[in-house]
Order: C-alpha cells, then structure tokens, then sequence
C-alpha cells in the first residue's frame, strides 16, 4: 500500500477528466506531476506541484488550473479538504481515517511493506570498492563499501535485478610492486636485512605473507633473479590479498555477487574485441592531444598515439587507449571490462569510485555510451573522504598498515553496525567527518543509536503488554481511536516510507533512508516522550483494546524501521547494551 502513490493517482485521473471536458489542452506530458509531504505540516497532509508545472504547457496561470482541480479532488471521499496557495500550489487533506489505513497494510507485510516492483526487473550492476589487491582496505574503501552496498540492497528492495561487483585490480604495475614487497619480506623471514625502496608497500600486514612463502618454498627463492620468482610470487601475494580483502569486507556485512580480474582481460583478445567495437564505429585513430592543462609547451612532447573519440560522447578531449610503444594504457581494459557487462546484458551500470576519480567520469561514460549505442547508462558515484575523530583529534593511523586507516580499525573501534550507519550520514558527495565518540555515545545526536533505541523501546514494550500482540491479533486493533496529533504524525511518517524509497532508489541515493529512519524514530520517541505527560496516549492501557490500538500503531512503525534498517546492512536491535 502507498498512500501517496494512490493520491497522486487522484491527482492525475482528475487531470484527464479536465482534458476531457476541456479545462486542459491534449497532450500535456504529466510525467513531473508529484504528491509529497507538505514543506511544513501546518499547509496539510499532502501537497501536488501539478498546477505549477503544467501552467506554462497548458498556457493558463497556475492558480485557475488550481481552482478547477482543487474542486475535483475534494469530491473524493480520501480528500477532506483541498486548498489553493499562493500562485497555485495545492494542499490536502485526507479524511477522517485515511492514515490509520497504513497500519495493518505494514503488519500484514511486515518488513517487506514498501517493496516495489518500480525496477520492473531491470538489471543493474554495482560495481564498487574494487581496491588494488595490494593491502588491507583503508577508510576511503570503507565508505565506497557501504555506500556501494546499501545502494544494491535500496535498488533490490525497488524491485531491480541486481549484482554486487569487484572489479579486480590485478593486471597493472602495482602487483608487480605487491610482489617485490612480498619478496622482501620472504628474505627477512630468512633472516636478511632488508629496507624497503620508495615505491614499495612497507605494511606490517606482509610479514605473514613473508613467513608463509618461506614455509611454502623454503630458501630455495632466495638470491635468485626477479625473472625465476616474480610470476609466483605474485600469483601467490594476489591472493593472500584478495583473502584479506574478502575477510575485510565480511566483517563489515559485504558480500559480493562476482570477483572480475582485471588479468582476464589481457591476453584473450577481450581489450582488442572491445575496441574493435569502437573502431567499427569510427570512434578509433591515430593522432596526437594537446598538452595537458597547466604543462608548457616545452614540458610536452607529442607522440602519436591511438585515440579513442571520446568527444563524440560529452567528453571534453579524446582520450589514448594504446601508447606509442604499443602498450595499453589502463583505460584500455576498463574500456573492456566495461563492455563486459554491456555484453552480459545489464541494463544499467553504475561505478562506485573514490573522491580521486573525479577525472575519470566522463570518459568512461563516454565509452559506455560509445560501446551501448547510447542504450547503457552509466551513473558514477564518487564518494568524498573521510575524516576521523577520537577524543577530539584525529584518529592516528594503522601501525599495521603502515600508511593509512584500515576498515578494520574502524569496524574493531565501533563495529559494523555503526560503521555503516554513520558513514550514510551524509550524501555520498559530500565529506564526512566520523567522530568514534559520538558514534557510541548513547543520545539523539548519535543517529544509529537513536534509530535502533525506537526499535529497541518497541520490543520492550511488546514485552511487556499482558495481551496477544502478535501481528495477526494486533491487525484487528481499532485504529479508529488514533487520533492524537502525536499520533497521527507517527502514521504519516509510516505511510512516507514507500514514496522515501522509491524516491532513494531512482535517484540512486541510499543515504535518504537513512535521514528517513532518523525522523521516524525522532517522531515514535516524540509520542512516547508525549505519554509521559498524557497517559492516554500511552502505549499500555488499563483497557486492553486501547493497549492492542496502540502496540499496533508502534509495531507498524518498528517493521518499517527494520525494513530500512535491513536495506543499509544495519541489524535492527531489540535491547540496547
């Protein structure tokens, strides 16, 4: 049930009754016509932008489209009043009973009240975190991780067909880089003394690594020339790598659908298919670019180069897939791998990338434009750094990792729960600043802690209640007595989740359900703090079908927030420790 969904119905019925009689011209296009919460509540229950956005198609002020529908909505029996503001906004009212309606719909589903079938089974990929196989994940990762994650779950929950991705960044230089360092190691297992050149990866995180190939191949390695060792070792270092990888990404709750190596690419003829694909549509040649922004002339020398026509597709300069030596360029298998998922049939992509790949959006949306024909979006999320805090300074980095922060350090310090929570505290793009002590302190201001308490209280008090409360006997409960401004605010709320939904999932912004929660809780604390002023709005009654009225409306709004809860990855308590 949407009861917003129903009276944007309403509002769009009654529109084609006024094209039919003539109060509106055919053919305008409705698609903008919304029903939302009012900005402030005091305007009424609902409030549609429809007189607005169609005035300037129809070539009529806004507020006489207004008038004519205001008075087609208020026959309705759902609509109780609906009023004209200013130059033509529009305001409902619902009727006497119309809220209460939300809540056996939510019992009867339970925590699946809101799923959609909005994504209609359309395949999406969601590529994320895909870090370098080369150390444990780092803070940056974590929330790339989260965010990656809780998108897949907010898009699977709108009804889409979803897989989570890694994309294995296993073919470049840095595994080299991975497996000298590994080799160092090895030797000090041997007991050498060795010193890390610049470059390397001097992390406490390989010395098992170190120990580990020793076991495994004794000292016959040792001393001997990179060319005998190098493919082994790295072969063996990729994936201990990869196993830490997982096991990191496992402790904060993120399972992935498909691993893809990047190594698959090379060498199958896949990286050549792909361009091929772009040459056969004269987006392939050979010339020269520019100097790069900021470089003199005398910096730059040009070399000629094949070129992928990327300007064809909104980028602003062409973009080299092969060096003038031959060699690809790293955009050249992510040209491929792209084309991968293009060739397995999704029907849309979407990147999940850190805040240092600003750079690299528009040319891989132009490659996959290129590569679909235009068929294929691609939505790109950069997700922005993160600071963090400990008793009011910066957090100090991982002596195990050496040069950063890992996930592991942040999962051990609050746990995965409030990791992922807090890191959707904030729009992807914006910087996030995560303090450890307000993560676990026990208030309104630490929002995990807020929402999970309102599930928490809902528990205890169904605990407590002396009659059947189970979601069978609760969904006979009289409703009609909910009529506190307290709680009919709670309803409301309720009955906002499935629009919030949809409106996270097609925007593609997990982070609104976070919000979401955060203001159902904060109106369910409301009302609860409300009843210790007014006892007949009290969860526990005397009367036991007063007290069955009001565990329903409180159980309806405990499944909603186990429901958004569940699509972020976080576990819905039932007592606070």
């Amino acid at each position: 049930m949407n009861l917003f969904a129903e009276i944007k119905t309403l509002v769009l019925t009654s529109l084609e009754a006024m094209v039919a009689e003539g109060s509106l011209p055919d053919g305008l296009d409705m698609r903008n016509v919304a029903v939302e919460p009012p900005r402030d509540a005091a305007h009424g229950d609902m409030a549609t932008n429809a007189a607005m956005v169609l005035a300037k198609a129809a070539k009529s002020k806004p507020r006489d489209i207004a008038d004519v529908l205001a008075a087609k909505l208020a026959d309705d029996p759902r609509v109780a009043e609906a009023t004209v503001a200013g130059p033509g906004f529009l305001n409902l009212r619902l009727a006497e009973g119309q809220w209460q309606r939300i809540v056996p719909a939510v019992l009867s589903a339970g925590t699946d009240f809101g799923r959609s079938d909005m994504g209609a089974g359309i395949k999406v990929n969601v590529e994320y975190v895909s870090a370098n196989p080369t150390g444990p994940l780092h803070v940056g990762h974590t929330r790339g991780a989260v965010f990656g994650d809780a998108l897949a779950g907010l898009l699977d929950f709108a009804g889409y067909d979803v897989m989570r991705e890694y994309y294995i960044n296993d073919g470049g230089a840095q595994v080299d880089v991975l497996a000298r360092s590994v080799y160092l190691r090895y030797l000090e297992a041997h007991g050498h003394k060795v010193e890390f050149p610049e470059g390397t990866y001097p992390g406490d995180y390989l010395v098992p690594l170190g120990e580990t190939l020793k076991a495994q191949f004794g000292d016959s390695l040792v001393d001997r020339p990179e060319s005998e060792w190098l493919l082994q070792v790295r072969e063996f270092a990729t994936d201990a790598m990869l196993d830490l990888i997982k096991d990191d990404l496992g402790a904060l709750g993120v399972t992935m659908d498909k691993w893809f190596s990047e190594k698959s690419l090379y060498g199958t003829g896949r990286i050549e298919g792909a361009l091929q694909s772009l040459e056969d549509k004269g987006l392939i040649y050979q010339g020269t670019l520019e100097p790069p922004k900021g470089k003199l002339p005398e910096d730059w020398e040009a070399r000629e180069q094949t070129l992928f026509r990327s300007t064809d597709h909104g980028d602003d300069v062409d973009r080299p897939v092969k060096k003038s030596d031959g060699a690809w360029t790293y955009f050249a298998p992510d040209i491929a791998y792209h084309y991968d998922k293009i060739e397995r049939g999704f029907d849309q992509l979407i990147d999940v990338f850190g805040a240092d790949h600003g750079g690299y959006v528009k040319r891989m949306k132009a490659a996959v434009s290129a590569l679909s024909d235009g068929k294929v979006p691609l939505d790109v999320k950069l997700c922005q750094l993160v600071k963090l805090y400990k008793n009011g300074e910066p957090f100090k980095m991982s002596k195990r990792a050496g040069t950063f922060i890992t996930l592991r350090d942040v999962v051990d310090e609050v746990g995965p729960d409030v990791t992922r929570f807090i890191m959707l505290t904030r729009k992807n793009d914006a910087p996030l600043d995560f303090d450890f002590d307000k993560a676990m302190e026990q208030s309104k201001e630490n929002p995990v802690f807020y929402v999970q308490y309102a599930h928490a209280r809902v528990a205890s008090v169904l605990g407590k209640a002396e009659i059947a409360c189970d979601d069978a006997a609760l969904s006979g409960a009289d409703l009609s007595k909910l009529t506190h401004p307290a709680e009919l605010a709670l309803l409301a709320k309720i009955a906002e989740w499935p629009r919030a939904m949809e409106t996270a999932a097609r925007t593609n912004e997990p982070h609104r359900i976070a919000f979401f929660l955060y203001d159902l809780a904060a109106e369910f604390h409301a009302l609860w703090n409300r009843g210790n002023d007014e006892p007949g709005i009290r969860f526990i009654q005397e009367d036991a079908e007063e007290t069955r009225t009001r565990l329903a409306l409180v159980r309806a709004c405990q499944l909603v927030i186990a429901a958004g809860l569940g699509i972020l990855g976080v576990t819905p308590l039932n007592e606070m420790r």
